[in-house]
């Protein structure tokens, strides 16, 4: 196996892999100049580092020939073109990154990443190998369990996904209530992205500026959870209405993250001021981008951290109404997973990392091996629910009457 990028995603990974796979060789590519020594804790006859430039071509191909699955955690930009490179070597790859960007609003660019998907499907197809994509939290585990919970109905007519981090209640201590687990200019720049959602069978557009906007809030009370989330909109559901096979038919649907109450208010008002933006502007004689000044000032404070002993808190949420033999229903699937104190992993190291190593595990031991570029949604649940209950993780079935 390969291993491109040991961030805190790899790094999960790479300890499950170790843990809970026969795999004979681990090779682990990365930029960072104490690679090696990070890697000193695993085996060195299974676990092998190699430094990587990620824009070599000729060494991302040296590495990943030969390979039996390469699990991509690369920076956004490479995921694609290293997907491009393993259909062309043969070489089964997963990715928790988009192929195909949900968000894009210039349909010439749509049209162009629809186009060159479509080849690099062809291209998996004829070389018989499989592509995983999207196969992280959100998305990744919210698509299986989605799936799952539509395939008990008849007719669908609301559906309503929920994927998100957040700091358990006990330690969302600080201003913002919430404490960074990834990149914290990763987080800014989705909290100023433009939304769609199906609102009475028709598609609304949320401005990315209004993402926060009390009107397009709603709140969740999950009982044991100790507070009331707040939940915005999320990307473009129309898109994933496209792809279940809903959107025809479908009255109500949405994609959302959420927080602790009070975490909008305070980023509504950055958004609508401009301290999110994306374009530079000048401060005294230099170019400074908006979001990267916020993420750089709350990279500076330690309140904004978890620490050891503190626990993060990961929620994959889908609540599904409709019809199932001509009876109406509610269903609802759940998982919800906080830190483990003994190996350190945060809920989001365990639900991206530890989804995308089970995924490699699946296709390197043949249970699945669908070949072209696939989705989560069609990993079956079975499958996944068994793996991530192996490691701690539990996904809950309500059903509820419609009243």
């Amino acid at each position: 196996m390969v291993i491109l990028g040991y961030g805190m995603q790899g790094q999960a990974a790479l300890y499950d892999l170790v843990s809970r796979s026969d795999v004979s060789e681990i090779i682990v590519a990365d930029n960072k100049p104490d690679l090696e020594v990070m890697l000193e804790k695993y085996p060195p006859e299974r676990v092998k580092p190699s430094k990587l430039d990620a824009t070599d071509r000729d060494q991302l191909s040296g590495l990943m020939k030969g390979a039996d699955v390469v699990l991509e955690f690369l920076p956004g930009k490479f995921a694609f073109s290293v997907g491009q490179l393993a259909a062309e070597l043969g070489v089964n790859l997963v990715s928790s990154m988009y192929y195909v960007n949900p968000g894009e609003e210039d349909e010439v660019k749509v049209a162009e990443q629809r186009k060159a998907f479509e080849e690099l499907d062809r291209i998996a197809r004829e070389k018989g190998i499989t592509i995983l994509t999207e196969f992280g939290m959100d998305p990744g585990l919210d698509l299986v369990l989605g799936a799952k919970a539509l395939s008990e109905f008849d007719e669908v007519s609301e559906f309503y996904s929920y994927g998100a981090g957040f700091p358990a209640p006990e330690v969302a201590d600080n201003p913002l209530k919430y404490k960074f687990t990834w990149s914290i200019i990763g987080v800014m720049l989705s909290y100023l992205r433009p939304a769609k959602v199906i609102s009475a069978g028709k598609t609304r557009e949320v401005e990315a500026r209004d993402m926060f906007s009390r009107e397009n809030m709603h709140h969740l009370d999950i009982p044991g959870m100790g507070k009331r989330l707040e939940c915005f909109p999320n990307g473009n559901t129309e898109h994933y209405a496209e792809l279940f096979g809903l959107r025809k038919n479908i009255r109500e649907m949405g994609r959302y993250i959420c927080r602790w109450e009070g975490h909008g208010a305070f980023w509504e008002v950055m958004a609508k001021s401009g301290f999110l933006g994306h374009e530079p502007v000048k401060v005294g004689n230099s170019q400074v981008v908006p979001a990267e000044f916020c993420a750089s000032l709350l990279a500076s404070q330690d309140q904004f951290y978890y620490k050891k002993d503190e626990q993060d808190m990961a929620l994959v949420r889908m609540d599904v109404k409709g019809k199932a033999e001509g009876k109406e229903k509610r269903v609802v699937y759940q998982m919800i997973d906080r830190r483990d104190l003994e190996t350190g992993f945060t809920a989001m190291q365990r639900t991206v990392g530890f989804t995308a190593s089970i995924g490699c595990q699946l296709i390197l031991n043949g249970e699945f091996n669908e070949p072209g570029v696939v989705l989560p949604m069609q990993v079956p649940f079975g499958l996944m629910e068994r793996e991530i209950g192996l490691r701690g993780m539990t996904v809950t079935r309500e059903e509820f009457p419609i009243d």
